[in-house]
């Protein structure tokens, strides 16, 4: 089974730290948003994948060539003409089989196998305060009756939340080739929600598939939360001497941590070091230094250091920070 994964997207909502890192590689409970991705295809048994890369991309291929095993194509996405964009230049691995589509700016807790055993496609979705922000699914009896875009005037609350097991791809394939040639967008993107109205028009029978379960990863404060979430369905019990734990934490075995209160919700990633200092609800990444400081929801990037600190900070790769 394969698995489409795109993620060439910029990340703006998440500078300084997406300016030198893609956002599927940021850090959260000890491993980039990507990993957790992968490991939850993997664990429902997709032995392929198709990750569509762009901004910075040669790092995620980087990333994951030296961590996993799986089967993966790389496809380049050079210009950000959306989602349904990146699925199309996916198709040549694309084959009969059925395929799942999952973003890869979001971590999930649901049973991707219970989707797999649909009869019909299965599109994820979850009822939202807002949902002119997504994609939106109308239903009846049990199946999908229409899908939109961001509508202005939504007449459903159920959006669209970036997991889709698509039964017959060759067909969505054909949708996304007639968008693109007729040149038709929404909101200046080509739309993976207009292709799949597209299938629902020539016959395509499709069900939702409810996810309680979906973390976003888009903006410093719901990579927090997600980051708090992961903590907490983490079972490995964390100790270090001269440290104070208050789980649920991750702290690197590669970590330099001492004379120092971790969590609350604190990752301290690989090759950190952290002296004399209190975090919590807190990222602080690969290579980074913190000392003297207390930080609460704060972001710290990779090889960035902070001094004396009693604040909230979201600072960036290789920057530094020093208050006395």
């Amino acid at each position: 089974m394969r698995a489409i994964i795109p993620v060439a997207g910029v990340g703006t909502r998440l500078r300084p730290h997406t300016y030198t890192l893609p956002k599927v590689l940021l850090n959260v409970a000890g491993k980039p948003i990507i990993g957790h991705i992968l490991d939850r295809v993997i664990k429902y048994g997709f032995d392929e994948a198709t990750i569509v890369i762009g901004y910075l991309g040669e790092k995620i291929k980087d990333y994951v060539l030296a961590n996993y095993s799986i089967r993966v194509d790389f496809v380049e996405q050079e210009e950000p003409l959306g989602l349904g964009h990146a699925i199309y230049l996916s198709r040549h691995t694309v084959s009969r089989d059925p395929v799942l589509i999952i973003l890869g700016d979001t971590v999930f807790d649901v049973d991707l196998g219970t989707a797999a055993k649909s009869e019909y496609t299965v599109l994820g979705v979850k009822e939202v305060e807002n949902p002119k922000r997504f994609g939106v699914a109308e239903t009846s009896e049990g199946f999908i009756t229409r899908l939109v875009e961001k509508p202005e005037h939504p007449t459903s609350r159920l959006a669209i939340v970036g997991i889709y097991y698509i039964k017959r791809p060759q067909l969505l394939i054909e949708c996304l080739k007639d968008l693109i040639k007729q040149n038709i967008r929404t909101k200046g993107e080509f739309q993976l929600t207009d292709a799949l109205q597209l299938m629902l028009d020539r016959g395509e029978k499709m069900t939702p598939f409810p996810v309680e379960g979906w973390y976003d990863c888009g903006k410093p404060e719901t990579l927090l939360a997600t980051n708090r979430h992961l903590l907490e369905n983490q079972t490995t019990a964390v100790s270090r001497a001269e440290v104070v734990v208050q789980p649920p934490v991750f702290i690197s075995p590669k970590a330099a941590v001492k004379h120092s209160v971790i969590g609350p919700y604190a990752t301290i990633a690989e090759s950190a070091t952290v002296e004399n200092s209190i975090i919590r609800n807190s990222i602080i990444s690969e290579g980074s230094t913190v000392t003297d400081a207390l930080l609460e929801e704060s972001i710290v990037g990779n090889n960035a250091i902070v001094r004396g600190m009693y604040k909230r900070v979201n600072i960036g790769e290789a920057s530094e920070l020093e208050f006395y």
